[in-house]
């Protein structure tokens, strides 16, 4: 491990951290001159309430506004009532905590003492009216209740922020009178008095130490007792049931996937460790390396994120969470640049880049504070060596990569996720370097009713349900792994998604295609409308048929959808494409006797949902069904049906590509 330069040497040393320090000084600026800075004395809600209900996009945001009565949807919506605006205060009171750090940043950077003043102003207000927010009467009965906030979740990530931003201008050698100490003083023990109060609780009460809220907590007391000088209460806190090192142990599986399943809380935990391991480094103390009883650590939750990461580097949006969102992608950057200075894990600079590229281009003040170097600030990408396949067994996630082959995919197979989990099991996601082409669509901000009638549903996932009804809560399990230098092979198994109901998913990835072959069978006695979704990220380039008329919506969880056409088959097949930037993905199904493949609108994703998206609806109806689906980059593969649970592949003009490939109960997938 290595250790990161200070920030004014960093300054010396790469020209991208002088950019960033004038971009940073810009912020400030533009902030102070709007008059911008001055803290509310009303405490925050819920951000989660902070998106139209009418398009269920989130509200923007905009950080030179003293206050708001008014909300703003991207659509041009004007929303306005007490939720939102408490919603609108915790961007608020977060934001002003970031901008006491940057300028901590840059007055420890340059020097210039009004930084150093606009940051002390800010840390001393809050802490002076700290003890005026009550504790919040209008947070959510299953909330843990802060002070500043509803939750005290919030709480503790604001406070994290905050107490950084007082311990670098420290570091940077600012005092603090004793006027200004004393606030600061008494905002430090109220805060870990909540704190200490609300990990009892949690830990002790509810018997739920495993609970990302825990590490959070655990982060705001290490801020806490960092600051205050504390080593024998931090190591206590270390130690300690529901500490940093027993939280490591349980709320992350051997695979390093924090336990949820959800790539967004995976990142949270990840970031609430690093401040943690942080302020231990303050007292001598090493959490960098430290291990979980089963071998998890920060370095394999950074390197399982590298490995889960798109060919651009961008995050998959597994279980809760967004696909893109400002404040998510700093914290990216944030761990991503940790990951790269202290492990040096060269895989986590595509993920950096990403996460500034969403940020718009510039330089952050991630990079100001925990980068090392020029790597993940350096637009150009680096050289990476190929990442190979890899089983998340204790998870149930699967990433499939083979050499040559432009396309990949990622599977989930596991645990349901508690709260935070989708009905979702054996869903499939195909990657390929331009483009991630049927992402998991991600999930909207709680306070949106799509939540749980759209995102969190099995139909909005590309796997398959019965009848328009959601998979119930289950685990999936994989059968059969294996990885060669030419290929990889999952079979993989759902046998609680529906009572009396078997899916089996086979996935087979060579150098030329990726075979996709979803057989699906119920018990004797039982039949169903079997409903294979696909959601491509791009508009399908395919002949559709329409000429009989308007077809009637489909009614999935209670909810219309207009389907748009039926494609087509000739020789038994349908045939599509995907314009992927300066590459076409073609997508061949086989379509057998009393199958019905539609083109279905539905909601968009995450991001915007009222902009439709096109979905595959292959369906049939009956005890069994077999859907078979192959695609692959640059040109066309064909399928054949050859009749005793056998298929025909070829590639026009590659011999070597074709293969006749037999279904077994027993075996899975057989070449013959």
């Amino acid at each position: 491990m290595s250790t990161m330069p200070a920030i004014g040497e960093k300054r010396a040393r790469f020209a991208w951290a002088n950019d960033a320090v004038e971009h940073l000084k810009q912020e400030i600026d533009k902030l102070r001159d709007a008059g911008s800075l001055s803290i509310p004395q009303q405490p925050g809600g819920w951000w989660h309430q902070y998106v139209c209900p009418h398009h269920h996009t989130e509200l923007m945001f905009d950080h030179l506004e003293v206050d708001a009565s008014e909300f703003h949807c991207p659509h041009g919506c004007r929303i306005e009532g007490e939720a939102y605006h408490g919603a609108w205060l915790v961007f608020k009171h977060q934001s002003l905590a970031r901008i006491a750090l940057q300028n901590a940043a840059v007055y420890a950077a340059v020097k210039d003492e009004t930084y150093a003043q606009l940051g002390k102003r800010l840390i001393v207000e809050y802490a002076a009216q700290f003890p005026q927010y009550p504790v919040h009467p209008e947070a959510q009965s299953w909330m843990l209740k802060g002070r500043a906030f509803h939750q005290a979740l919030t709480e503790a990530i604001w406070s994290t922020t905050l107490i950084r931003a007082y311990l670098l201008l420290r570091d940077a050698g600012v005092t603090f009178n004793s006027e200004e100490q004393k606030a600061v003083d008494v905002f430090l023990k109220l805060l870990a008095g909540s704190m200490e109060e609300y990990r009892h609780i949690l830990i002790h009460e509810r018997k739920n130490a495993e609970n990302n809220y825990t590490a959070w907590l655990n982060a705001s007391l290490s801020c806490v007792y960092a600051a205050r000088g504390e080593r024998a209460a931090l190591e206590t806190l270390i130690e300690g049931e529901g500490g940093f090192k027993h939280h490591l142990s349980i709320g992350v599986k051997p695979d390093q996937m924090e336990f949820e399943g959800s790539t967004y809380y995976h990142v949270f935990v990840l970031r609430a460790y690093l401040i943690a391991a942080e302020m231990a480094q303050r007292f001598g103390i090493d959490l960098y390396a430290c291990e979980g009883t089963a071998g998890q650590s920060i370095r394999g939750m950074l390197t399982a994120l590298a490995e889960l990461a798109d060919e651009r580097g961008a995050l998959p949006a597994l279980h809760d969470g967004p696909l893109a969102r400002e404040p998510y992608a700093r914290e990216i950057a944030e761990i991503a640049e940790q990951g790269l200075a202290i492990y040096g894990i060269a895989g986590l600079a595509p993920v950096a880049r990403e996460a500034y590229r969403q940020l718009g281009g510039a330089h952050q003040l991630e990079a100001l504070l925990y980068g090392a170097g020029g790597t993940a600030a350096d637009p150009t990408p680096a050289a990476l060596m190929p990442r190979g396949a890899r089983l998340f067994a204790d998870t149930g996630f699967v990433v499939g990569r083979v050499p040559g082959n432009p396309l990949s995919f990622l599977a989930d197979f596991g645990e349901h996720g508690g709260s935070h989990g989708h009905y979702d099991k054996l869903h499939l996601t195909l990657m390929h370097p331009e483009l991630t082409l049927t992402p998991d669509q991600g999930m909207v901000p709680y306070g949106s009713t799509l939540r749980k009638t759209w995102f969190a549903e099995t139909a909005s996932h590309n796997t398959v349900s019965l009848s328009g009804r959601s998979q119930a809560p289950h685990a999936g399990r994989c059968v059969h792994y294996e990885e060669t230098d030419s290929q990889v092979y999952v079979w993989l198994q759902s046998t609680e998604a529906y009572e009396g109901c078997t899916f089996d998913r086979h996935l087979l990835l060579n150098g030329e295609w990726l075979l996709d072959w979803f057989h699906v069978e119920l018990e004797e006695g039982r039949e169903a409308c079997i409903e294979w979704w696909m959601h491509p990220a791009v508009e399908p380039r395919a002949e559709l048929r329409t000429e009989l008329g308007p077809m009637p919506p489909l009614l999935i969880l209670e909810r219309e959808l207009p389907v748009i056409g039926s494609l087509p088959s000739s020789d038994g097949s349908a045939h599509l494409s995907y314009s992927l930037g300066k590459d076409e993905v073609f997508h061949t199904a086989l379509v057998l006797p009393g199958d019905e493949l539609l083109a279905v609108q539905t909601p968009g994703d995450s991001i915007d949902p009222s902009e439709p998206l096109t979905a595959l609806l292959h369906r049939r109806s009956g005890r069994k069904a077999d859907f078979i689906h192959i695609y692959r980059a640059g040109g066309p593969a064909h399928l054949n049906w050859l009749g005793g649970n056998e298929i025909g592949i070829s590639v026009p003009g590659l011999p070597a590509g074709s293969a006749r490939i037999q279904l077994s109960q027993e075996q899975g997938l057989l070449f013959i």
